[in-house]
């Protein structure tokens, strides 16, 4: 597949679209005579919304919905690591719950996810605006140009809809100036009419479709709609959850690689060849061979020097680590522990000796441990503030290959920096269901529950290992369903959504983290957006 179609002609519409203040970049003004006048031109501003998605949807270097979803919640932080990581105390606040209402962050990413909006109202636009014969497509590609462009939007108000809740709805560029919030069952509602009056007009997921929005990502953001309903909307919808999770699973929204199916192994679906994978559903696709666009997550997890470690050409803000003792609940025969995660004494790729640490342990072997401590001191104080470059575990869970040779016969990855970056993927789709089917039966597994999560779960082990470890409907409660989601999607950006449909965000004690108002289950409303627009009502407690 060429991925590179996703970048390809982006440059004809140099687009950046306005956040609340919708007017604030008068596109309704542009003469549209002068753009869409051929179907590169069309296809360039139905693509562009994606390379942006890159900023906020991923862990890219960019204050957007992973950061605030990920570092908020039980599993990961960026805390300071001796002289770096401090940035204004920023991700202590996002740790402790302690944000305020004036956050540089939360109004970055605020920004971020409504440009991305506009840039789909833009096409929208123009789109139906112009002539089939102007724009050289044909009424058929015009229909799925905009059913992906709405599916695309919905996206984007899922995510708003997540993180603050009670946000406005604008479907058309400047209209209106200033518009007011939307109450979040209202969002939740729009959200799901633009699904469901555009899945079908989609195109199905296939191996030309990577990247895009497709009937697969149709159901699958209506899987996540209703398996949160109770807490967006007020209504539990456990049957419209699993009913939206059984047309993924049966293939019915189409696959990237033949029939949909979970992937045989662990690290099908986080390699640089990811594009093979048959489960995943949607990403964001990168391609760097041909494309010269990079995955931006090394910037968020990756050590100064981290590329002495995997042979590759990328080095990172030495930011982002496991929280201790998450790491931990893997279980020592749980492959996902071996190959998700950076742990222990660091070797070079190259040679196989000691990679060395440019800090705390400058010209000494860098060994990544389960604490956030002062260990070259000998404190034992754990919290935020007193990190070393080592300290906690590391991610390893998405792999960008080499672009040096090994040792040995090791040559060079052909598929090198290409690795996707996965929003939704089938595994994702087999624990909702279970999770609904639970939900439905008063928080207690059937047989097909259990099913699912051990058809996903043994992939993990060796068929040795995996000898009585598999669940039954008495060991599957939901406390340990959401443990097992932990151990499964570390990284992929679900788990404080996770936690606020447990009871647990506001509640939970996990390291150096205390109980929290319920008032920070939501993001308040950026003061910086409110300045701009006078018509946006704060969130309830800020």
């Amino acid at each position: 597949m060429n991925k590179s179609i996703i970048y390809t002609g982006i440059a004809v519409l140099g687009l950046s679209s306005a956040c609340t203040k919708l007017d604030e970049k008068s596109y309704d003004q542009i003469d549209a005579g002068k753009f869409f006048t051929n179907k590169i031109e069309v296809q360039s501003a139905v693509l562009r919304p994606y390379t942006h998605e890159s900023a906020w949807a991923t862990p890219a270097g960019a204050d957007g919905w992973w950061r605030l979803a990920e570092l908020s919640g039980d599993q990961l932080a960026w805390p300071t690591k001796g002289r770096h990581g401090e940035d204004g105390g920023k991700w202590k606040r996002l740790h402790y719950h302690s944000w305020t209402t004036d956050e540089v962050g939360l109004n970055s990413a605020w920004a971020l996810i409504y440009e991305g909006m506009g840039q789909c109202n833009y096409a929208i636009d123009n789109i139906e605006l112009r002539e089939l014969n102007a724009m050289g497509i044909t009424q058929e590609e015009k229909d799925e140009y905009i059913a992906e462009l709405k599916l695309n939007r919905a996206f984007h108000y899922i995510k708003l809809m997540d993180l603050w809740g009670n946000v406005p709805i604008s479907t058309q560029v400047g209209v209106p100036v200033n518009p007011t919030n939307t109450s979040r069952k209202e969002v939740f509602e729009f959200i799901e009419k633009e699904i469901k009056e555009n899945i079908a007009k989609a195109p199905l997921l296939s191996g030309s479709m990577i990247g895009r929005m497709t009937q697969a990502s149709g159901y699958a953001m209506l899987t996540e709609l209703y398996l949160n309903a109770e807490v967006w909307s007020g209504t539990p919808r456990w049957d419209d959850c699993i009913a939206n999770a059984d047309k993924l699973i049966s293939g019915l929204g189409g696959a990237q690689n033949g029939t949909m199916a979970l992937d045989p192994n662990i690290t099908d679906q986080f390699k640089p060849d990811n594009n093979l994978s048959k489960e995943v559903i949607f990403s964001i696709a990168y391609d760097y061979t041909r494309g010269n666009f990079e995955p931006k997550w090394p910037a968020e997890f990756y050590h100064f020097k981290q590329s002495d470690i995997y042979g590759g050409g990328r080095n990172g803000n030495n930011g982002v680590v496991v929280i201790p003792g998450v790491w931990s609940k893997y279980e020592e025969t749980d492959l996902r522990k071996k190959e998700w995660f950076y742990s222990g004494p660091m070797i070079k790729f190259t040679d196989s000796t000691a990679a060395l640490g440019s800090e705390e342990y400058n010209g000494k072997q860098l060994v990544f441990v389960d604490n956030i401590q002062k260990n070259s001191q000998g404190s034992a104080v754990s919290n935020m503030s007193e990190g070393e470059e080592n300290s906690g575990i590391r991610f390893n869970k998405y792999k960008l290959g080499n672009s040096v040779k090994g040792p040995g016969n090791i040559g060079v990855n052909p598929n090198y920096n290409n690795t996707d970056w996965n929003i939704y993927r089938l595994t994702w789709i087999y624990f909702a269901k279970a999770e609904a089917i639970m939900r439905k039966n008063g928080g207690v597994a059937d047989a097909v529950a259990v099913q699912l999560i051990n058809d996903s779960k043994k992939r993990a082990y060796t068929a040795a290992d995996w000898v009585g470890r598999a669940y039954t409907t008495s060991t599957l409660t939901l406390d340990e369903l959401l443990a097992e989601r932990g151990r499964e999607f570390i990284f992929e950006g679900f788990r404080r959504e996770d936690l606020i449909r447990f009871g647990k965000f506001n509640t939970g004690v996990w390291w150096d983290h205390t109980p929290s108002s319920p008032v920070r289950a939501l993001f308040p409303i950026p003061q910086q957006q409110r300045d701009l627009n006078p018509n946006l009502a704060q969130n309830p407690g800020y």
